[in-house]
């Protein structure tokens, strides 16, 4: 039934949702884990951080973040190392990407970078951002 439903989803549609990620149920074990993780408040820094860099970096502009983007500013700030270039090219051929979607994918990518506190774009940043386009994937699967 979910996969008919997704299916009444258009492509373009999708190509405009710059994160979409299936949310599976929590065991219980993993509840009742008494390990703490990252806290909100080490969170929120990290959050103001890479607002402040991308307020920083489109000074001047129109744009005020990364989800804002021009093909311009794409090219200028979302450039991936060579691992990263590797790795886009692969998945673009294997899942069928649409233009749109491989800009979402930059754009997230700089955006993960901006919170990992990295000048660059690299492969793992990349990586991470098409982890987080798992429509593309179910819709060539």
């Amino acid at each position: 039934m979910v996969q008919r439903y997704r299916s009444r989803i258009s492509g373009p549609l999708l190509d405009r949702i710059d994160i979409h990620i299936e949310v599976p149920a929590v065991k219980y074990r993993d509840l009742a884990d008494g390990r703490e993780g990252e806290s909100s408040r080490s969170i929120g820094s990290r959050v103001e951080k890479a607002r402040e860099v991308q307020r920083d970096r489109f000074r001047g502009s129109k744009v005020h973040s990364n989800a804002q983007m021009t093909p311009r500013f794409i090219k200028k700030f979302c450039e991936p190392d060579a691992a990263g270039n590797r790795m886009l090219e692969l998945v673009t051929d294997r899942l069928g990407l649409s233009a749109r979607s491989y800009s979402r994918i930059l754009k997230v990518a700089r955006t993960i970078a901006d919170l990992d506190g990295s000048d660059g774009v690299r492969e793992q940043h990349v990586s991470e951002a098409i982890q987080y386009r798992s429509l593309d994937r179910k819709a060539t699967s």
